[in-house]
């Protein structure tokens, strides 16, 4: 399965900003896997089965930010981590959460992310920003909450892209 990409992508406000790398968020097991995971319960992680994501949940938010950032239009230019070219600044990322949680009135997708900018010269953080976002799904059947994932990446993105138009990232 995949995260269905936003539609439309507002300009970052502000100026244009010098170049930055986006690297992969740290994870840790069971978020750092291809697995769709569910909570049904605040302390039990599962997963549906016979249904994967086609990468890493960190990958996957990675790439979804690289989209966003790149069609903004707020940036020089947009790399990842894969990348040997040599950027002013780099987003740094945590993911926390990545998973559909049950509640009373039924399914939400939830991705929680704790994101640093990083002026490379010098090594200091810029701006720190930490956010969870969370979807319901029309349904509790796979596709409706992988359609509620989209969304909430999709509303992360948007979050972030607005979080770095107002910082103070100049290096």
């Amino acid at each position: 399965m995949d995260l269905a990409r936003a539609q439309d992508v507002s300009e970052m406000p502000g100026k244009a900003r010098p170049s930055i790398r986006i690297d992969t968020p740290l994870a840790s097991d069971p978020i750092n896997s291809t697995l769709i995971l569910s909570k049904p319960t605040p302390l039990e992680f599962q997963s549906y089965p016979g249904a994967r994501w086609r990468d890493s949940a960190p990958v996957l938010v990675r790439d979804y930010l690289v989209d966003t950032l790149r069609r903004s239009q707020g940036f020089q230019y947009v790399v990842t981590d894969t990348s040997p070219a040599s950027v002013d600044l780099t987003l740094i990322s945590e993911l926390s959460d990545f998973q559909s949680e049950q509640t009373e009135t039924g399914m939400v997708a939830v991705i929680g992310l704790h994101t640093e900018i990083l002026d490379n010269q010098s090594r200091k953080v810029l701006c720190i920003h930490d956010e969870r976002v969370k979807v319901p799904a029309s349904g509790r059947e796979l596709d409706a909450v992988v359609a509620a994932f989209g969304e909430a990446a999709r509303s992360l993105s948007t979050k972030t892209l607005n979080w770095l138009g107002g910082c103070e990232i100049t290096p």
